[in-house]
């Protein structure tokens, strides 16, 4: 779909714009026809679920350091999840710093969700900045 213009005469004139609707924890989010970030620029907005499953990356990967756990399996067991959660979780101590930054602060790409953040990604952090929206390195 593309934009169209059409003048209906008396003045009038009836603008088609298309965009998506995309559904994010309960709310609305209207995005661009390509795709990016809202139309609007918004406030930072802090996403409590990306923080909680941050500050819990960090929290396992300081159990796991204290070396009271041979391996993930025994920390699983004994944090009582699944080790394939478990892995994915602590995989978010390799984000870029400036990622977390962003997402600690809510100036997080809108789109971003858990369950994408919970997804294989790149190791190198540039990748990771294109790979989850970021549209420009941060210094």
């Amino acid at each position: 779909m593309k934009q169209r213009m059409e003048h209906l005469g008396n003045g009038i004139i009836n603008i088609h714009i298309p965009f998506a609707v995309k559904r994010r924890g309960g709310r609305k989010l209207i995005l661009s026809p390509n795709g990016d970030n809202a139309v609007f620029e918004a406030k930072p907005q802090q996403d409590n679920s990306l923080i909680k499953v941050l500050v819990r990356a960090y929290k396992w990967r300081k159990h796991f350091e204290t070396n009271k756990f041979r391996s993930l399996d025994e920390l699983a067991e004994k944090l009582e999840v699944n080790k394939s959660y478990l892995a994915r979780v602590m995989r978010l101590n390799l984000l870029a710093p400036d990622i977390k930054e962003a997402i600690l602060n809510g100036t997080q790409p809108r789109t971003l969700t858990t369950t994408e953040l919970l997804k294989p990604f790149p190791e190198s952090w540039q990748e990771q900045r294109g790979w989850f929206g970021f549209t420009m390195p941060r210094p």
